[in-house]
């Protein structure tokens, strides 16, 4: 049989259960597919442009291209991994459209939210008519701005913009390419460091899809058995832990 294929996502939990030897423990026989600075891991193309120092205006005036591919599109085509994280909504979809399992016994939560830089003049969620927010097409960021946006504005005032990964996400916002946009986990720690203000909450759940058929229940027992331990090791002393999310940080941040 071939070994557990494990597909991280930009969370500290994988890496921690790695280093502990937790998976082992557990008697899996695994692998990560992973490619490093893995913000996008789920498929998406990262296309990064030239970052600036932060409050700086970029050279680079081409309108933001859209890309309307996405977490769900990535399961739609087959994942090639044995088991993946998605958002909620994504996962469901994928699920209920026969291309994968979801997991019906954990989720974790993201915070997240959809930010400004320092000097916006956008101060409060109404101010968000009718101007664009970058969003992932599909994906966590697509579906929780829109929850999180209708508390406050009508549908027809809500304005995305499919921009593309976390990462390139995090790019336009730094090179004030985009006017707000909604960033999660890792990628909010990056833009709240560079000064940026977020102006609505929109933290949400993932959930995780099993891809395939032949994936042995016991090896996905076991991937959370050692998940669990490795929370309650975040849980206690989390600080101890942040370095891992360089393993998945792109290079240009």
């Amino acid at each position: 049989m071939s070994p557990f294929k494990i597909q991280p996502h930009s969370r500290l939990q994988e890496w921690v259960a790695e280093d502990k030897g937790y998976f082992r423990d557990e008697g899996l026989d695994y692998t990560f597919q992973w490619s490093g600075g893995t913000a996008d891991a789920m498929g998406v193309g990262r296309s990064y442009h030239i970052i600036g120092n932060a409050g700086v205006q970029s050279t680079e005036d081409a309108p933001v291209a859209e890309v309307k591919r996405g977490a769900f599109e990535t399961m739609e085509a087959g994942r090639s991994c044995d088991i993946s994280a998605a958002c909620h909504w994504a996962v469901n979809m994928a699920a209920s459209g026969q291309h994968g399992k979801m997991w019906g016994h954990a989720y974790s939560v993201t915070p997240a939210g959809i930010y400004v830089a320092a000097e916006s003049s956008i101060r409060r969620p109404e101010d968000l008519k009718g101007r664009e927010v970058g969003v992932g097409y599909h994906s966590g960021s697509h579906f929780s701005a829109l929850q999180a946006l209708e508390a406050f504005l009508q549908p027809d005032e809500i304005n995305l913009k499919f921009i593309g990964s976390p990462n390139d996400r995090v790019a336009r916002l730094l090179d004030r390419r985009v006017e707000s946009a909604n960033v999660f986990g890792m990628q909010s720690y990056i833009v709240e460091q560079q000064g940026f203000r977020k102006v609505v909450d929109a933290s949400f759940m993932i959930g995780f899809l099993i891809s395939g058929e032949d994936v042995a229940m016991s090896d996905v027992e076991k991937y959370f058995n050692a998940l669990r331990r490795a929370q309650r090791d975040i849980d206690v002393e989390h600080q101890h832990f942040t370095h891992y999310y360089l393993r998945e940080m792109a290079e240009e941040f």
